[in-house]
């Protein structure tokens, strides 16, 4: 029995990132917005993980609080974010500057914003590069961004422009050569393909695929777009109210989901195979998060509520789909998914 958990605990992705009961609250002037709200999740090594929900349900907002980046009057008030063990939110500001781009990374939403338009290319690069390794000289750090860029499809000349002389695609790819010139564990990309058109953003997903073989990466992708996650995500945690609804593979959540919000959801995407002479919409709005209401924060907007939903938040739980363990004693084979539903009381 030993043999057989140390073969099982070695065929097992190991953890890169844990994320356990994490809250995280923004006080204001009418009460405390519950932004995030015992959030827990793992990201295993060189996996993509989507993280996906309507706007101001929190994706974002984690995103930032796994790099401790939150602004006032943002604050984690619960919980680890746990890199390799060790508790991103117990760190000193100087372990926080050496993790930053080193170990985690971050592609912020909008590359525009986030590159000093009066910054050569060039400059963003050494920059990065002579606070995590000062010994390097400049030839040497302009080398390396150049050997990086031309990988990523972009001149090396082109390190001399400003990010205003480049095209949004460029930029979002310039954006990702800064997180990558470090070569870190994770990178997390938060709406990545906002500001670019179906082209370029097929491109991306191209891009995000070779890049996770080449740097051997793990990949937080946070986002809206569906389509984006079923292209690329291994797993996919579905936010809604601040919460985890589901936490599945990806193939489970767009041809079985369980909870009835990310049914809701992917009935919501355009399908040309069907006949639809209108798109599907989600009838109400996102819960009040200063005065969230009482049981499942979907309660209001679910097809299928009834009295226990409003009386009693369902807690997140485990459920395994298939057999335990294979006729010839093998490792366990079961998928494992967790949904926070009263549909599902017992473990199916």
């Amino acid at each position: 029995m030993d043999e057989l958990n140390k073969e099982n605990a070695a065929a097992k992705p190991s953890a890169v990132l844990e994320v356990k009961h994490l809250s995280i609250d923004y006080p204001i002037a009418i009460g405390t917005v519950q932004a995030v709200r015992d959030v827990s999740f793992t990201l295993a090594d060189g996996e993509v993980l989507g993280i996906v929900g309507e706007s101001g349900c929190g994706k974002s907002t984690m995103g930032l609080a796994i790099m401790n980046l939150l602004r006032d009057p943002g604050r984690i008030v619960g919980g680890e974010i746990l890199y390799h063990g060790k508790d991103v939110v117990k760190m000193s500001q100087a372990e926080l500057r050496a993790m930053r781009g080193r170990d985690i990374a971050m592609v912020f939403q909008n590359p525009l914003t986030s590159l000093n338009p009066l910054m050569k290319i060039q400059d963003h690069f050494i920059e990065t590069i002579k606070y995590h390794k000062p010994e390097m000289k400049r030839p040497e750090a302009l080398k390396l961004t150049g050997d990086l860029l031309e990988d990523l499809g972009i001149d090396r000349k082109r390190m001399k422009e400003y990010p205003h002389q480049m095209s949004g695609g460029m930029r979002q790819r310039i954006m990702i050569a800064l997180g990558l010139i470090m070569k870190p564990d994770v990178i997390i990309c938060d709406e990545p393909t906002t500001s670019l058109d179906v082209i370029v953003e097929a491109g991306f997903v191209d891009l995000l695929n070779r890049l996770r073989k080449t740097f051997d990466l793990s990949i937080i992708l946070i986002t809206h777009n569906l389509g984006l996650v079923a292209e690329i995500a291994d797993r996919i945690v579905v936010m809604y109210g601040g919460k985890v609804m589901e936490d599945s593979p990806s193939s489970l959540i767009f041809h079985k989901p369980m909870h009835p919000y990310a049914i809701g959801l992917i009935e919501c995407v355009p399908n040309i195979d069907l006949d639809q002479e209108k798109l599907t919409t989600m009838e109400g709005a996102p819960p009040d998060l200063v005065t969230p209401p009482v049981g499942c924060r979907f309660a209001a907007r679910c097809p299928k509520v009834f009295n226990l939903c409003r009386q009693e938040e369902p807690p997140l739980r485990e459920f395994r789909i298939g057999p335990d363990r294979g006729a010839d004693g093998s490792a366990p084979s079961a998928t494992v998914r967790r949904c926070a539903c009263w549909l599902f009381p017992e473990e199916k």
